[in-house]
């Protein structure tokens, strides 16, 4: 990425040390009241319990009045209608999102406001035979904390609840700084509500900065400022060739069954080097990183005599470039085949966009190929359509600089502006919504974090660093002038 930016100044180093005692001698009650979150199974999805959520939304309500930065009548728990939906006294607790927690201290005095975003919602654990230790059980082994939302996100959460306790304990009342707190409860079930928040809210979510702790790090000594993240389509594909099932020996050879059209119109995406191979879907060009091959070999754990996909440099094809995954099949399992014909198949296909194209855009390209494609006249249906849109961050802000500053001085080293392969769509509703404030997209995680995978895990280390430099960046712009 090019690097633009000019320097800040240094914090002034009596300060820059008080803050660094101050997150030192916090951390054990830190890792403890992340652990307590873990112990939380908050997973947001619609067919697990809700009221899981809820204890979370509660806990991470009163940590945030436990920071000492907000009164006690500041911090509430809010839900919002769904997207499409309108809230009403009748509005069913169905078409409600996930809780949200919301906090809000004014700026005085003429300083900015900076709102800190999280989300306390965790993914399913999956098949709990594939943890090493129990999902919803904090368990620490060497530098890392293992379990189903310790780093994702709810690390991501525990750092602004530490910077802000830090603060406070620097500044105490007399901090100036305006602060909103933003733990969103449904994030990993597609912020359903999020829009309809931001609306319902914006007067209280309205700040100059913005900064979403959901990300990773260049590894677990380099930090990283996300500068870029690709779009998202998502959608359900079903082909249908016959009425009903039929003997696969008495008709197999003439009758096509549902998965012949299925294969073949699924490989038609990919070229034979693994490149998307549809029309209408666009590139991102921008300098990256160099990463090899047998470095992609290792950090996406590929077996041996496995070669990797697609063309040109590694860091370009995950942040800049689209790919297309089958994320799921219905289709019988090994064990309850039967020798029939198939009538109809259905596959759960994710696409990732580039960033700078619209996600919309993607996914009537992605139609238009499938349609085009289908193989024997098979019957085509795509249904739950899904989109959120890539971002592309504005590097030459003020607030930019001060980041760097501060994750110079919390971590020892310089920041590396990196793209994310991965999608965070509701950013790009922040900027919508707020486009006068600069976003700041940091986080927790790092290459060995393996979040939404069993045996998720927080490296301890790396979070000391990210609250250090989270509390350093309150403490400049707490004394900007």
């Amino acid at each position: 990425m090019t690097d633009t930016a000019q320097p800040s100044s240094a914090t002034d180093p009596a300060l820059l040390d008080a803050l660094r005692e101050q997150v030192q001698g916090a951390l054990p009650t830190t890792i403890a009241d992340l652990s307590a979150l873990v112990r939380i199974p908050s997973v947001s999805w619609s067919s697990f319990d809700p009221a899981n959520v809820r204890a979370s939304a509660e806990a991470v309500a009163d940590l945030a009045r436990s920071t000492g930065v907000f009164g006690a009548d500041d911090v509430r728990i809010v839900r919002s209608a769904v997207e499409g939906d309108t809230a009403d006294a009748a509005t069913s607790d169905a078409e409600l999102g996930q809780p949200a927690v919301l906090a809000v201290r004014p700026a005085r005095n003429g300083k900015p406001t900076v709102m800190l975003y999280a989300h306390h919602d965790v993914q399913p654990q999956g098949d709990d035979a594939l943890w090493e230790t129990p999902p919803f059980e904090p368990t620490l082994r060497g530098d890392r904390l293992y379990g189903r939302g310790a780093s994702d996100d709810k690390a991501g959460v525990m750092t602004h609840i530490a910077s802000l306790r830090a603060i406070h304990a620097q500044f105490g009342d007399d901090l100036d700084l305006g602060v909103v707190l933003f733990v969103e409860g449904e994030e990993e079930f597609g912020s359903r509500s999020f829009r309809t928040f931001l609306r319902e809210q914006k007067e209280h979510l309205a700040a100059d900065v913005i900064v979403v702790a959901d990300s990773d790090n260049w590894s677990v000594d380099v930090p990283s400022i996300t500068v870029s993240l690709r779009g998202n389509v998502t959608f359900k594909l079903t082909l249908t060739t016959l009425e009903h099932a039929s003997h696969s020996g008495m008709f197999g050879g003439a009758a096509p069954d549902a998965m012949i059209p299925m294969v073949r119109l699924l490989a038609s995406l990919h070229d034979d080097e693994g490149s998307v191979a549809v029309d209408g879907l666009t590139s991102y060009e921008a300098d990256v990183p160099e990463r090899t091959e047998a470095e992609l070999a290792v950090d996406a754990a590929l077996l041996p005599g496995v070669q990797p996909v697609g063309r040109g440099d590694v860091l370009s094809r995950m942040w800049f470039q689209p790919s297309i995954t089958v994320t799921g099949m219905d289709v019988p399992s090994v064990a309850n085949a039967s020798n029939t014909l198939l009538p109809t198949v259905s596959a759960r296909v994710s696409v990732r966009v580039a960033p700078g194209q619209a996600a919309t855009d993607a996914y009537r390209a992605v139609e238009r190929h499938l349609r085009e494609h289908v193989p024997f006249g098979a019957r085509l249906d795509i249904s739950e359509p899904d989109a959120g849109d890539g971002f592309l961050v504005d590097t030459s802000g003020w607030a930019v600089q001060e980041a760097r500053t501060a994750m110079a001085e919390g971590w020892g080293a310089q920041a590396v502006e990196q793209g994310i392969g991965g999608s965070i769509p509701f950013v790009s509703d922040l900027a919508a919504e707020f486009p006068e404030a600069q976003i700041l997209v940091t986080g927790v995680e790092d290459p060995d974090t393996r979040a939404h995978s069993p045996n998720e895990s927080q490296h301890l280390g790396v979070l000391h660093r990210a609250i250090a430099s989270e509390t350093i960046l309150l403490a400049r712009l707490a004394t900007r002038s």
